[in-house]
């Protein structure tokens, strides 16, 4: 399934402790609904001592949130937009090109070559 927010993408969280916080998706885990946001939700994970890491400790790292949390960061507009799902199609009806925009109209992604010319059979 479609999901507005893709591994590598900036995006703004928009509720939560960390609202208003910037950062880039590390990771997407769409079966729960989580992605996890570079310096967004850094909690302290206590590791014991083993032969790879002797000293043990404290180690921080990203929690994941939840993916309704957060929008794709358009710069142009400043701030977190929502997304839409276009598809061009030739006069097959074959798909030619997937978009994901914002609702301003920015293209986040592109999926398929706008070129592309269809063969008569």
């Amino acid at each position: 399934m479609a999901r507005h927010v893709r591994k590598n993408d900036n995006v703004e969280v928009i509720a939560g402790d960390h609202k208003g916080a910037r950062g880039k998706v590390l990771h997407v885990d769409p079966d729960r609904q989580r992605v996890v946001v570079e310096g967004v939700n850094v909690v302290f994970r206590h590791v014991r001592p083993t032969r790879r890491n002797p000293q043990g400790g404290r180690v921080q790292k990203e929690a994941p949130i939840h993916l309704s949390n957060v929008l794709p960061y358009d710069a142009g507009a400043g701030r977190g937009q929502r997304t839409k799902f276009e598809t061009q199609r030739d006069e097959r009806g074959a798909v030619v090109v997937k978009k994901r925009l914002t609702i301003k109209g920015s293209v986040l992604g592109t999926v398929g070559r706008p070129d592309r010319r269809s063969v008569s059979k």
